[in-house]
């Protein structure tokens, strides 16, 4: 059975598509871009893009009831693949051994012009 993650504590939906859903044990995460939870755009570099991405997903994973700590696999989505180590230096900050599967890839272009979105699939407590 499938069912919808929502919580106000992360950017909402901005169209035909789910913070996230979950599928048996399994959460599925949208890809969080660089949003407050009220919808402003985080200005700065790549370093505090990627934190509030990955904040956004600890909203988006703990009303899913579950964490970071139960990511089996991350997607990485970047602007420019010369910011790969700086992203990598954040993301290091809020995972630890044993790190999920990951791929990273770079993009043309993401919604509003950002630096970087995420995607995770996790496993629910």
């Amino acid at each position: 059975m499938k069912d919808i993650v929502e919580t106000a504590a992360a950017p909402a939906a901005i169209g035909p598509y789910s913070q996230a859903t979950t599928f048996g044990n399994l959460v599925i995460t949208s890809g969080q871009i660089p949003l407050t939870p009220d919808g402003t755009l985080v200005e700065g570099g790549i370093e505090a893009q990627t934190r509030q991405v990955l904040d956004n997903l600890v909203a988006v994973l703990t009303a899913a009831g579950t964490d970071l700590g139960r990511v089996v696999k991350t997607t990485v989505f970047l602007a420019d693949m010369n910011e790969f180590a700086a992203m990598n230096a954040v993301y290091a900050e809020y995972f630890q051994a044993p790190y999920p599967a990951r791929s990273t890839v770079q993009v043309a272009r993401l919604p509003r012009d950002v630096r970087v979105e995420i995607e995770v699939i996790a496993e629910r407590h």
